[in-house]
């Protein structure tokens, strides 16, 4: 029995065991989906017979409902991304309202009549409340990207379908505006899923935040950051000030700084835990760290209510990241991300995704540039040796009767036969 098969028998029996009020073994079964379960439960969702409600809006009243909602001004943006990587794929898009209420679902049209037939169209309601445990859903109750697969959904009659799902955030609040959602079968199952929703969601609050910057205001260019941030040098992170010797950091700490650097509009003691840790840490521990990180560093770096940086910073994060967004120097940026650092070491669920969305917007900048060297340095890597999609690209721009053709033309093969593409 394959990986996944044996996992999905084994969540499967984990949602029986559930269902029939039966506690199922810890490692059976993220804890995150288990958690979800019980609000289902709770709320008095039908495992059975749970499906989202229609639009409760007349066709009129939905239509200009969905023009005027904030996540559609960026849809062209989500387009120009996404649809073109799913034609033919069965999948489709989706965004969602700050409720779970689908605005709009795209994709070929077998796709979006198959997902019709569990009522995933555009004005249905999908959230935990009502479906239970589902993508959109879990990631507006718990304010994060997720990814459920197969029988970890609540809803019988979803169990068929995999989605990863992450949050748009409106940069001025920061509160959650809606969802970004990939839905389908077993594609949607394997991780570069939920790494692609997020990296779009990345671009997409990237989008959100230069329309929202007042040009107007002296405070937009306000001078230089007094304070940098490294972490991507090996195993040792460092905090240094204009005029003061670089300080270590522990990982806790650099990992603190890096999360408030990437929500420059704050974060509150429940969202900090679920970015450090899987499970979430206990807020007195949270409080905690703020504290040690405000005495080793200054009173005057980080504020409370939300949580938020008031010391102008800058990191080699955040330079990695404009870099690749300028598409310049890639194979620079390869060889950076290979460093490893913080980023590589790190298992906090904030920094993962932001190693995620940087690996993946650094991957699709190479692809789409095409350039020989990037696209040599990038498949040479360890985040692109078993890259088909770069391993293609690179056989495709090689000049014909070049002698690397044969090697990469080899490469090819191999990973088709390895995963049976």
């Amino acid at each position: 029995m394959s990986d996944i098969a044996s996992s999905s028998s084994r969540v499967r029996q984990a949602y029986e065991d559930f269902l029939s009020g039966v506690a199922p073994p810890a490692d059976s079964v993220r804890s995150l989906v288990r958690d979800s379960w019980a609000r289902s439960l709770e709320r008095g969702v039908d495992p059975g017979e749970a499906m989202p409600d229609a639009v409760s809006m007349t066709a009129a009243e939905f239509a200009e409902y969905r023009a005027a909602h904030p996540i559609t001004a960026v849809r062209p943006l989500v387009q120009s991304l996404m649809l073109d990587d799913i034609a033919d794929t069965g999948v489709v898009v989706a965004l969602t309202d700050q409720v779970g209420r689908l605005l709009w679902v795209e994709g070929a049209t077998d796709a979006r009549d198959k997902a019709a037939d569990i009522n995933f169209v555009e004005g249905s309601m999908w959230s935990e409340d009502i479906v239970g445990t589902n993508a959109p859903g879990l990631a507006l109750a718990v304010d994060r990207g997720v990814q459920v697969v197969g029988p970890e959904h609540f809803a019988g009659p979803v169990q068929q379908w995999s989605c990863a799902a992450a949050p748009v955030h409106d940069p001025t609040t920061g509160h959650v505006i809606g969802v970004v959602d990939v839905t389908g079968g077993r594609e949607v199952a394997a991780p570069f899923a939920l790494a692609a929703v997020r990296s779009v969601v990345a671009a997409v609050e990237r989008e959100l935040r230069s329309r929202a910057v007042d040009l107007g205001d002296p405070a937009t260019f306000s001078g230089a950051a007094d304070a940098r941030l490294s972490v991507l040098g090996g195993s040792s992170y460092t905090w240094r000030r204009a005029g003061d010797s670089a300080r270590g950091l522990s990982r806790r700490h650099a990992e603190i700084l890096l999360l408030l650097e990437a929500y420059p509009e704050g974060l509150n003691t429940e969202q900090l835990a679920l970015l450090l840790a899987e499970d979430g840490i206990d807020p007195v521990t949270v409080r905690a760290e703020i504290s040690r990180l405000r005495r080793d560093l200054g009173t005057d770096v980080v504020a409370s209510r939300p949580y938020r940086l008031t010391a102008q910073m800058s990191s080699d994060v955040s330079e990695l990241r404009k870099q690749v967004g300028a598409g310049s120097e890639l194979t620079a940026a390869v060889d950076v991300l290979g460093r490893g650092g913080l980023l590589a070491e790190s298992s906090a669920p904030g920094v993962v995704e932001l190693f995620e969305e940087i690996r993946e917007d650094l991957r699709s900048r190479i692809i789409a540039d095409g350039d020989i060297a990037a696209l040599r340095k990038w498949t040479s890597s360890a985040h692109g040796r078993d890259d088909l999609v770069a391993w293609r690209r690179l056989e495709h721009r090689l000049p014909s009767g070049h002698p690397d053709r044969a090697v990469v033309g080899g490469r090819i093969r191999l990973l088709d036969k390895r995963y049976g593409v």
